[in-house]
């Protein structure tokens, strides 16, 4: 709430609430801000104020005005020239009339932007860092719906301290850190990996494991082997917002594939290998993000069929196995690590900042994905690993799951309960960490409202390879339990509507 007692004056306020979002990336490059009058009456202030705040926003380069159109989040990385500060200062009318004063290069230069690639693979008010960096930077201590990992207090044991401080004894501190580790990471966690992977039909030998920083970093380290910047990449629409971001950072050419219940859409997926010739495909194959899909068997035979004929590899990301059910289809156990390399993690289960992943991989490509981790981190940290591979092998990490599965069966059904009284609908359904919602409104919109809340949303917007507006929004069933947050949600999406 804006406070007419505080040491700011009310444009201070506002100017510098939407300095810090654009800053922390709660508002991505592209993304509009309300209009002069949608703006006064969501804070409760007179329109010039607004008209005042905004121009302090122009004044720092933050925004930029278009052409009757309003307000939009400027590129950080495009300079503002002396003559673009002149222009701007003299569009500065009274009122409404501020949206239609902008000048016409910014216009100009944002599609200049957008066909040179360098906007980014989507524009969204809420982006995939935004997410992140919401992870290190709260916006309130209310539970985070857009979240995607379950609360600290979920994660809380007494086996991991106590693996650590096994593993950590003055003689193994000589002579684990004082020295690199193993290449391919500490021998004895890809022993026990093998085997856990066993379980799920995945059949390796430890020599063939990679361990990693997480398993995003599993996932960087291939495309950074397999790929080369403008080669074509299929990837699941929607999807996970990071793997977007990361992979246009890279330069390659994004193809989504529609993702359905049973798996991808493969009369896509063939077509743009006959245009196309991918180099990869990567699948969540189960416990989709955000869908919450499970692929089935006969999806999963038909895509390694697409990639024997068309010379494809598939990245087979796993984040979720720990609370999938072990007998779910997953592409790598049907092709036995031939054209698939399997990634999975511990961030989403046990400890985020151990920051532990891994990758299982054909032998004729370990070597290469090897010098590809070397070049980037040298090795990861033993010590780490050692006690991760202690609480595996004890059990703990089983038992632990198993009690994390069973409290969140009961909080998916509290939440699904809440969001159907709340008046929203499941576009998918309700299994694992993830709520696919459909709430009738912009969430892009609803986001940003949100945020006056102490609320991060997940908008639809954000789970496209393009900027796409949605009504829907993936929810966190974990933190949506709340009531209170739900209230608020109807009363938002109620005032959004008007």
């Amino acid at each position: 709430m804006l406070m007419k007692s505080s040491t700011q004056s009310l444009t201070e306020q506002l100017s510098a609430r939407f300095a810090e979002r654009i800053r922390n990336r709660l508002m991505a490059p592209g993304a509009r801000l309300p209009s002069v009058r949608q703006c006064a009456q969501q804070h409760g202030v007179s329109p010039s104020t607004v008209v005042a705040a905004y121009d302090q926003l122009l004044a720092q380069g933050l925004v930029e005005a278009r052409k009757n159109r309003g307000f939009f989040v400027r590129e950080s990385g495009r300079a503002v020239d002396a003559a673009d500060g002149d222009l701007e200062a003299r569009a500065r009318p009274d009122d409404l009339a501020l949206e239609s004063a902008a000048a016409n290069w910014s216009t100009a230069h944002w599609f200049a932007a957008r066909a040179a690639g360098s906007a980014g693979p989507g524009v969204s008010p809420v982006n995939a860092t935004a997410l992140i960096r919401g992870m290190f930077h709260k916006i309130s201590d209310k539970p985070q719906p857009g979240m995607g990992v379950f609360p600290p207090d979920w994660l809380e044991s007494t086996f991991m301290p106590a693996a650590v401080r096994k593993v950590t004894n003055s003689r193994a501190l000589q002579e684990f850190s004082l020295q690199y580790g193993e290449p391919l990471g500490d021998a004895g966690l890809r022993r026990v990996l093998a085997k856990k992977l066993s379980t799920l039909n995945v059949h390796t030998v430890p020599e063939n494991i990679i361990t990693t920083v997480g398993a995003t970093h599993a996932l960087d380290i291939v495309s950074r082997t397999l790929l080369r910047p403008g080669d074509p990449v299929m990837v699941e629409e929607p999807g996970w917002a990071v793997e977007f971001a990361r992979l246009a950072a890279l330069g390659m050419h994004i193809l989504p594939v529609p993702r359905r219940a049973d798996g991808p859409d493969l009369e896509v997926m063939a077509r743009y290998c006959e245009v196309h010739k991918p180099k990869l495909y990567v699948s969540v194959s189960v416990f989709h993000n955000p869908t919450g899909y499970c692929l089935t068997p006969g999806s999963a035979h038909r895509v390694l069929q697409l990639a024997n004929q068309h010379n494809f590899h598939v990245v087979e990301d796993d984040t979720y196995s720990h609370i999938a059910p072990e007998h779910a289809t997953r592409l790598t156990a049907l092709d036995g690590l031939q054209r698939t390399i399997y990634v999975s993690g511990f961030a989403k289960i046990l400890a985020p900042n151990w920051r532990i992943g891994f990758m299982a991989a054909p032998p004729a490509l370990v070597e290469q994905l090897l010098d590809t981790k070397l070049l980037a981190t040298l090795t990861t940290p033993a010590l780490l690993e050692k006690a991760l591979a202690l609480c595996i092998e004890q059990g703990q990490l089983r038992r632990h799951a198993e009690r994390i599965r069973t409290r969140l069966d009961a909080a998916r059904a509290r939440s699904v309960k809440l969001a159907l009284g709340a008046g929203c609908t499941f576009a998918a359904e309700p299994v694992g960490l993830f709520g696919w919602v459909e709430t009738g409104v912009d969430t892009d919109a609803l986001s940003q409202r949100m945020l006056d809340e102490g609320y991060l949303l997940a908008p639809g917007a954000l789970f496209h390879a393009e900027r796409k507006p949605s009504t829907l929004m993936r929810i966190n069933f974990a933190t949506t339990q709340d009531a209170a947050f739900w209230r608020i949600f109807e009363r938002v999406r109620a005032e959004q509507g008007r």
